[in-house]
């Protein structure tokens, strides 16, 4: 009972767009985390069929349920693997049952599909056949990517090497696993590998983490013994993998508004054998840029909230019109958040990522600080990634279900530009018209007072002795005449 209730709590919520689905499941501290995501996606992605249902048999009048417990229980009754609970509800819903069912049956009917997920929106149906794989990082804080593989291999497991294309992806399956192709330290299994219960995960010797979330402490790659900042770090997963490039040495300052979310992370953390982080129950923007305890910050990692349009089961309300104002609140809010990281006067690397696929709240906001910000300028980032940033920002990285098979996902670095010293001027760089570079002369700077009275005295000079003999000769000639 406690599932649905909580369920349809958050549903409502995300209809009022008081915060994305991940975020409000996370929050909500439910016992199962996971049963709780999955429920609420699932009856998200449905939500339009299960409303056609619950209008048609007025379930509402007939059971005075409220509209989003309604279409939870109708989900799993219907769709799901049935009702959990006991009790009151089960026996109501147990009652409908039949007339529900009939209405699902007619709905198939009238759009000449005999399956349920024929009925999902077209968003949704083009990513059906390109399911995401099951990807698991290995800590190296605590083990080693060797040590993992032989430990699976006890279990019955079958290792497969490196991943050499896309596609080799989609034909995993029971025990099969892959290395990914462009992070070292990741595994890739078949979408149904579940390890919640697994030995390495409980002991912190596992993360479940998607690729694209991998992404940006990854290309961030901060050398050990750096001063780093995760500005929103909870739930903590990209807080662990910079603490795991760092080697947990140097200083990982972690920040996060929610006291609870970083209660949670701090366990998390703490499983992962995380050492050398500093967290605080503070909000990123207010953190000054110019206090001595950042005065070392060179590398920030910058995850804000965004829409959370990229995973998947949001899918079905990325193009609803009236996303647009809250699009333009959450993107002001980026760039806010992007223009305070530049801020850090010793910051050499900035990484800016989102869940998300729009380009509000990607390139636009990339655009506008680079605007903000001369002084910066983008990476371009993985040359061989296949889908890049939308044009001109193809410097960056963008991640689909479709093309890199993974939840949709946005990646930008912006780096300080070089200083250019007193007394000189970088190489000027000319594009050639077939895409070449020829370097020109490095402008020349003024002579100093001393180079100007060293080279007067070398022009004076003769260039050989028998010069030198003349003019003693000449000066010679002279005395005798007078």
């Amino acid at each position: 009972m406690a599932l649905y209730m909580k369920a349809a709590e958050i549903l409502e919520k995300v209809e009022q767009k008081k915060g994305a689905v991940k975020t409000l499941v996370y929050d909500s501290k439910f016992q199962n985390i996971k049963q709780l995501f999955a429920l609420v996606c699932e009856t998200q992605k449905y939500s339009s069929v299960l409303q056609e249902i619950i209008n048609s048999t007025k379930l509402l009048k007939e059971t005075k349920l409220r509209i989003h417990l309604a279409k939870v229980l109708v989900y799993d009754l219907l769709i799901g693997r049935g009702v959990k609970c006991g009790g009151a509800w089960k026996t109501m819903m147990m009652k409908h049952r039949s007339r529900l069912q009939s209405a699902l049956a007619r709905i198939k009917v009238k759009k000449k599909v005999s399956r349920n997920q024929d009925l999902l929106p077209s968003g949704f149906q083009q990513t059906q056949g390109n399911i995401i794989p099951r990807y698991v990082r290995v800590n190296t804080l605590k083990t080693t990517l060797d040590d993992v593989i032989d430990y699976l291999k006890r279990e019955g497991f079958s290792y497969q090497g490196t991943t050499m294309r896309l596609e080799d992806l989609d034909h995993l399956s029971g025990k099969t696993f892959l290395c990914d192709l462009h992070l070292k330290d990741l595994l890739v299994f078949s979408s149904k590998t579940d390890f919640h219960n697994h030995f390495l995960y409980k002991a912190g010797h596992i993360i479940l983490q998607d690729k694209a979330s991998c992404l940006p402490a990854f290309l961030l790659n901060p050398p050990v013994g750096s001063h780093v900042i995760d500005a929103c770090a909870a739930p903590g997963n990209k807080t662990s993998h910079l603490a795991a490039i760092m080697k947990n040495k140097g200083k990982l300052f972690a920040f996060d508004l929610d006291a609870k979310r970083l209660s949670t992370m701090s366990t998390l953390l703490l499983r992962a054998g995380v050492t050398c982080h500093q967290l605080a129950n503070q909000d990123f923007l207010k953190v000054d840029p110019l206090s001595s305890e950042y005065k070392e910050v060179k590398y920030i990692l910058l995850d804000p909230s965004c829409s959370g349009s990229g995973m998947v089961c949001l899918r079905d309300e990325v193009s609803e019109p009236q996303e647009d104002g809250r699009l333009q609140a959450l993107a002001a809010f980026q760039l806010h958040c992007l223009n305070h990281a530049l801020q850090f006067p010793q910051v050499q690397r900035v990484v800016y990522s989102t869940c998300s696929i729009h380009t509000q709240e990607n390139e636009e906001v990339v655009s506008a600080c680079l605007q903000h910000n001369p002084g910066f300028r983008l990476v371009h980032l993985l040359p061989n990634w296949h889908e890049r940033g939308h044009d001109p920002f193809t410097q960056c990285l963008r991640a689909s279900t479709a093309k890199t098979r993974t939840h949709g996902f946005f990646v930008a670095m912006l780096e300080r530009r070089p200083l250019q010293t007193e007394g000189q001027n970088l190489p000027v760089i000319t594009t050639l018209p077939f895409g070449g570079e020829e370097k020109q002369d490095t402008p020349q700077s003024s002579p100093s007072d001393e180079e100007q009275e060293t080279s007067q005295t070398a022009n004076e000079q003769p260039a050989n002795p028998s010069s030198k003999k003349k003019r003693r000769n000449r000066k010679k000639h002279k005395k005798q005449e007078t």
